[in-house]
């Protein structure tokens, strides 16, 4: 599963947004399908099948768990986690509290990130493409250089 692009969306007053069905198909979502909200580095919500969201619990479990991040991560990622039904419509409810913590007002921006989705606030998603977009290439350059010491 490979999600890519953006979509502009409409959060509407019962915090609902449809996903494109080009994206349901890609992550394999069938109606009434279950999907995963998560808070989301950068202040957005990500949006996980249940598929990516199991990956990304293997990777978290071979990181130490002793390691008071790990933990201090699991119980904020795990704990804020929600699971959420799309409506017949294609449409998944955004519980509020993830929309607080995203600033998510009636314009958002959908985006496919590699195996998860994020919502951004359309404001937001502006500043960063503005901040970032100019520096694409040294951001590609060091995105591909090997970790320290590795």
């Amino acid at each position: 599963m490979l999600l890519t692009g953006s979509y502009a969306r409409t959060l509407d007053e019962k915090l609902r947004v449809a996903l494109p069905k080009r994206i349901r198909l890609a992550m394999g979502c069938p109606d009434r399908a279950l999907l995963y909200l998560t808070p989301g580095l950068d202040r957005c919500v990500e949006i996980y099948s249940e598929q990516a969201l199991t990956q990304l619990a293997q990777r978290l479990a071979a990181s130490c768990p002793s390691r008071p991040q790990v933990r201090d991560f699991a119980r904020l990622f795990y704990g804020q986690t929600h699971q959420v039904e799309l409506d017949g419509q294609g449409r998944l409810r955004i519980p509020k509290e993830l929309a607080d913590w995203a600033q998510l007002q009636t314009e958002v921006i959908l985006l496919g990130v590699q195996d998860h989705l994020e919502l951004w606030a359309r404001l937001r998603w502006e500043q960063f493409l503005a901040e970032k977009q100019p520096h694409f290439e040294q951001i590609a350059q060091r995105a591909f250089e090997p970790p320290a010491g590795g």
